[in-house]
C-alpha cells in the first residue's frame, strides 16, 4: 500500500504518548480514526490528537473505507475478537502486547490472518529500541564469547488494597493472569529476540500474599532451542523494585533492565563499559516505522504474530497449573 491509514480500537493510556503520535509521525503513515466504547472519550481523544473521525463501535471503524490498517489497543481480553474481525475485513492488524490471554487465542489469530492474507504484528516495541539493538550487536559481535545462560530478577512491591476497583491487569478474564503476564511478557519477548526461541519450560506460580486471585510470584527454568539456559523470578510481593537481566557468556556478561535504561558490559579481562541509550519520545515509533515499512513493501517488522505467540506459550506453561488448581 502507498500510505498506511490507521484506525485505533481502544484509544486509552497506551496510545496517548507511547504509540498514537507515532502513527502520525512515521513517514507513509496516518491516523485517520479512533474508537472507544465510550464515544465521548473517543471524541475527546480525536480532538486532542487531530484525528478526523471517531467511533463508539469497533465494527464501524474496521469497515471505514478510509482505514486500511487496524491497531488493537484494548486489554488482551478483546485482542482475539477484534483481530478476527479485522482479518475478515481484509485489513492488516497491529495488536498490543501481550498478544492475547493465552496461546490458543494467539494461534487462532495467526490462522485467521494467514487465511485472509493479511499481516499480523504485535507491539513488542523493545525489538525496535536502540538499547536492545545495542545488546543484540554485543551478542552478535562475540565479545561475550559463547552464551551460557541468562537470569532475570524482577521485584515489585505488593499493590495496596484501598478498596478501589481492580485494574484490568489484575483481572485474568481481561489480562490472562496477573502482573506477570503484563510485565514479564516484555522480558520474555526480549530474550526471544536476543537469544532465539525458548524450548522446554519448567516453573511454578503461587499467590503468597493471598490478597488477590492472581499469581504474585513466578519462578522458572528454561532451555532455549540454541542450547542457552535460563532462569527467572518475578515477585510482586517484595520489599522494593528491582529489574535486572544478566546474559552470561564464556568471555563476559551484559546486565540490563527491561524497563529502565541500565546497560553494562563486563568482560573477562576486567573491562567495564556502561551505555547510556535514551528512548525516543514515543517508544513504539521505531517498531511502528518498521511495521509501516513492511506494509508499504520496503522493509520488515521483527515482531509478528508468530514471534509473539511464542511468549504466550511460555507464560501458559508457567501459569497453567496455578489457574487449573484455582478453578477447583
Amino acid at each position: 500500500m502507498d500510505k498506511v491509514r490507521w484506525g485505533i480500537i481502544g484509544c486509552g493510556d497506551v496510545t496517548e504518548i507511547k504509540s498514537g503520535p507515532a502513527l502520525q509521525k512515521v513517514a507513509g503513515s496516518e491516523l485517520v480514526a479512533v474508537m472507544r466504547r465510550n464515544g465521548a472519550l473517543a471524541e475527546d481523544y480525536a480532538r486532542r490528537h487531530g484525528v478526523a473521525k471517531w467511533y463508539d463501535d469497533a465494527n464501524a471503524l474496521i469497515h471505514d473505507p478510509d482505514v486500511n490498517a487496524i491497531y488493537v489497543a484494548t486489554p488482551p481480553g478483546f485482542h482475539h475478537e477484534y483481530t478476527l474481525m479485522a482479518a475478515k475485513a481484509g485489513k492488516p492488524v497491529y495488536v498490543e502486547k501481550p498478544m492475547a490471554r493465552n496461546h490458543g487465542e494467539c494461534l487462532e489469530m495467526i490462522a485467521a490472518c494467514e487465511e485472509a492474507g493479511v499481516p499480523l504484528f504485535v507491539a513488542y516495541y523493545r525489538r525496535g529500541l536502540p538499547k536492545f539493538n545495542q545488546i543484540k550487536e554485543l551478542l552478535d559481535s562475540g565479545v561475550l564469547g559463547e552464551i551460557r545462560f541468562v537470569h532475570t530478577t524482577y521485584l515489585q512491591m505488593l499493590r495496596e488494597d484501598q478498596g478501589q476497583d481492580l485494574p484490568w491487569r489484575l483481572q485474568p478474564e481481561l489480562s490472562g493472569g496477573g502482573l506477570f503476564v503484563d510485565l514479564a511478557s516484555h522480558t520474555l519477548d526480549v530474550l526471544d529476540y536476543l537469544l532465539g526461541p525458548i524450548g522446554e519450560v519448567k516453573g511454578f506460580a503461587r499467590n503468597q500474599s493471598r490478597q488477590l486471585q492472581v499469581e504474585d510470584i513466578v519462578t522458572t527454568a528454561y532451555a532455549f532451542e540454541s542450547g542457552v539456559m535460563g532462569t527467572g523470578i518475578w515477585s510482586f510481593n517484595s520489599y522494593k523494585r528491582s529489574d535486572v537481566n544478566e546474559i552470561v557468556g564464556s568471555l563476559g556478561k551484559v546486565t540490563f533492565s527491561t524497563f529502565g535504561g541500565d546497560l553494562r558490559l563486563e568482560t573477562a579481562d576486567g573491562q567495564v563499559q556502561d551505555f547510556s541509550i535514551p528512548n525516543p519520545a514515543h517508544v513504539q515509533q521505531p517498531l511502528i516505522g518498521m511495521v509501516v515499512d513492511e506494509l508499504r513493501g520496503v522493509g520488515k517488522s521483527p515482531s509478528t504474530g508468530r514471534t509473539a505467540a511464542r511468549t504466550n506459550r511460555v507464560m501458559d506453561e508457567l501459569l497453567r497449573d496455578f489457574y487449573h488448581q484455582n478453578q477447583h
